[in-house]
């Protein structure tokens, strides 16, 4: 039985503004650059999508070694290869490092050929800086600033392109401000695999369209306005809505597929104005579909749950949540021995983890959760469409046994049902069935079937508004954030767990969200050894059985 054994990388010797480094061969120049931390401008290079070398911004010095007559390396004093440099620019973004190469980023023919590029890329571009979406993350205002002339030596009258221009039913272009820089060609070309876009017109004309009889309606359009460098596409749903200096940003996971990619959440004064990928290359690299993306507005929506509610109503005056708490734990205690529960896979390991314990305080039945289960997209997009499916099997509450929830409640074995976000009628439960129940606690964010007929009803957290950890497919463990507040008199998820089992069972201990992972991972050996802190935002492997994203 034979052993396989990693190839040793090749490094090579690069000299970069005259530090001699090493990296490993196959290294583009200019990622060797970023590695060195000497910044190269660019604005059609991206490391994920092939280099066409369009925009000439990373153009730099470069050199090879002298060599002798008989093809050796001459040596200096310093005991390196002296270099010669090419005397004209080169672009860094579709060359490999070489033994030997020598690189100049700022020297002045550098600084002379940046100015050059920017002078040109800003002949026919428009002054819509103040009302650019761009504006505050723009490369093209940044490195004119940093690499451009204060003054225009452009007499002649600009060209005027098409504006707001409807690519797609997310997707809006704006033609004067593109570079043709065709990182969107290339992103639909080589990731979405949806050949749909390209370049019309000649010259000064030229301009991003999309092919006749088609529109740019891929699932990941708007990823193109994620890698575009100027405004020229822009958000349909963002456009105009929100400066980004404005916005909070909170990195944390989308909940809407057991993928788990990694976003950032923009918000400003409580509410949701943008998601975007976050980068991480063990999850979903920089992208994410659209559909995820903008699923969001439902947190903001009017019918949300936002105090507790009891029924029958005790008096005038709208319970409190100790008194509410106290009620459904009175409900549960009554019933004790014929629960059941049905949880959610879209809940956090520690919500879970509660659960379980909820249980054996109430002396549950049946445990299970609510399957979703949909064809994948063959990308980001997973079958499963639960997000933390992985965690609800390691902490038991994932059983297989959600059909035992109707049989029990039909044959009377069950009286009791906790709802904790999930809509039972969804599960196979029906009106009768729930008409038949002695109690049935609901924690949810929005009405549905089953928070109308529960006797007790516990408003919880969206996603945005808590902390906590989940594990994708993969069994990767990764940290949801907060970013928003929950409206109204809305508790999180797992404090509300907290006290219906302290009001069940009398026990108690846990003040924060750090305190349950401690106690599930002295319980659980998969998370032994780790803190919501030491998960941090890029997540961390854990011994759960992987999976893989379909």
């Amino acid at each position: 039985m034979s052993t396989a054994t990693a190839t040793p990388v090749q490094m090579v010797n690069v000299q970069i503004d005259g530090v001699w480094m090493q990296f490993p061969k196959g290294t583009r120049v200019i990622e060797a650059c970023k590695q060195a931390a000497k910044l190269v401008p660019h604005y059609c290079y991206h490391p994920k999508l092939s280099s066409p070398g369009n925009c000439r911004m990373c153009l730099i010095e470069m050199g090879t070694p002298k060599m002798t007559p008989d093809r050796k390396p001459v040596i200096g004093a310093d005991g390196k290869p002296e270099i010669g440099w090419i005397p004209r620019p080169q672009i860094s973004c579709a060359q490999d490092v070489s033994e030997g190469m020598g690189v100049r980023t700022n020297s002045p023919m550098v600084q002379e050929c940046r100015k050059g590029v920017m002078e040109f890329l800003l002949i026919n571009h428009p002054l819509d800086c103040p009302i650019c979406d761009q504006a505050g993350e723009c490369k093209l205002q940044e490195f004119s600033v940093e690499h451009g002339n204060a003054n225009s030596r452009f007499l002649e009258r600009k060209v005027k392109k098409p504006k707001s221009v409807e690519l797609g039913p997310r997707v809006t272009l704006d033609a004067e401000r593109c570079i043709l820089c065709t990182r969107c060609i290339r992103f639909m070309q080589e990731v979405a695999h949806d050949d749909v876009l390209g370049i019309v017109d000649r010259g000064s004309f030229n301009s991003i369209a999309c092919h006749p009889d088609r529109k740019l309606d891929h699932n990941y359009s708007l990823n193109t306005v994620d890698i575009c460098p100027v405004g020229a596409l822009t958000s349909t749903d963002f456009r105009f809505k929100m400066r980004v200096w404005f916005l909070k940003e909170a990195a944390t996971i989308d909940t809407n597929c057991g993928t788990g990619s990694n976003i950032t959440v923009g918000s400003r004064e409580g509410k949701i104005y943008r998601i975007t990928p976050r980068e991480n290359d063990a999850v979903n690299g920089p992208w994410m579909p659209d559909s995820h993306r903008l699923n969001f507005k439902y947190v903001a929506d009017e019918r949300r749950i936002a105090a507790p509610i009891v029924r029958p109503q005790l008096s005038e005056f709208a319970p409190n949540w100790q008194q509410t708490i106290n009620l459904a734990a009175e409900r549960l205690k009554k019933n004790a021995g014929r629960v059941a529960i049905l949880a959610s896979a879209r809940a956090t390991n520690e919500e879970l983890f509660l659960v379980s314990r909820l249980a054996k305080a109430v002396g549950a039945v049946v445990v299970d959760v609510l399957p979703r289960t949909r064809e994948p997209d063959g990308m980001l997009i997973a079958s499963d469409r639960n997000p933390n499916t992985t965690g609800a099997k390691l902490l038991g509450v994932a059983t297989g046994k959600l059909a035992d929830i109707a049989a029990g409640i039909r044959d009377g074995r069950i009286t009791a049902l906790i709802a904790l976000g999930e809509d039972a009628t969804k599960a196979g439960l029906t009106a009768d069935d729930l008409a038949k129940l002695d109690a049935i606690v609901a924690m949810d964010i929005l009405p549905n079937a089953t928070t109308a007929a529960a006797h007790v009803v516990l408003p919880a957290s969206a996603p945005f508004e808590k902390r906590g950890s989940m594990i994708n497919l993969k069994g990767r463990l990764q940290r949801l954030n907060k970013a928003v507040p929950a409206p109204g008199d809305a508790h999180d998820d797992w404090e509300i767990l907290r006290d219906l089992i302290l009001a069940v069972s009398g026990s108690n201990g846990l003040h924060s969200i750090e305190d349950v992972f401690k106690a599930m991972s002295a319980e659980v050996q998969e998370f032994a050894g780790n803190t919501l802190s030491r998960i941090g935002d890029l997540g961390l492997d854990i011994a759960a059985q992987p999976q893989n994203t379909p």
